[in-house]
């Protein structure tokens, strides 16, 4: 099975460098171009599923890269963005010094209060990813956002503290993966 993970494209609050996390923004001009392009990218492929986060910016990702209509789009609930709590709709620069060396460093710095845990994105991604795994698909696509896909990563990517948080994937950035019999393999990246 391949596994074509991608983060949403741009919204204006991407553009505006704030957090949205569970806002749930529209894509805007340029983000509807990035969605456009990654699926030139990719040519003719026909997924056999795809998957979204319930936000509208993943779902109108997946529409426009998964080339399907809306009613096919399987929304799950696992693949929405990390819950930043008292933090959504702040500009990062304005975050404080808490917040902002959790989200540089989120495997040394403890969860400031009102946010996600690390814990609880990597139990999410992996549950999600586990039952992805016992479907029959040769090529499935998932649509998400900035912090859980480093989570979706870390599991596909076996890492033992369960995230790959660096590099920051970029918008519409689509990662391949192989998964076999448990095992999984980075094929490679597209438009980063």
């Amino acid at each position: 099975m391949r596994i074509w993970l991608t983060r949403h494209g741009q919204t204006d609050l991407n553009k505006k460098k704030y957090m949205q996390g569970l806002i749930d923004s529209l894509l805007n001009e340029k983000g509807l171009e990035q969605a456009k392009s990654a699926r030139a990218s990719i040519g003719d492929i026909k997924f056999d599923a795809v998957y979204a986060s319930p936000l509208e910016r993943a779902i109108k990702t997946a529409e426009i890269i998964g080339n399907v209509e809306r009613d096919k789009i399987i929304i799950d609930q696992r693949l929405i963005e990390v819950d930043f709590g008292k933090y959504d709709n702040r500009y990062f620069a304005s975050l404080g010094l808490k917040m902002s060396l959790y989200w540089l460093y989120p495997e040394i710095i403890k969860t400031p209060k009102t946010v996600e845990t690390l814990q609880s994105m990597i139990d999410r991604a992996s549950s999600f990813l586990k039952d992805i795994e016992k479907k029959d698909y040769e090529d499935v696509l998932i649509v998400c956002h900035g912090g859980i896909i480093r989570a979706l990563c870390g599991y596909l990517e076996d890492r033992p503290n369960g995230i790959k948080w660096r590099p920051k994937p970029k918008n519409c950035e689509i990662r391949i993966y192989e998964s076999n019999n448990g095992k999984h393999k980075f094929i490679k990246s597209l438009n980063k």
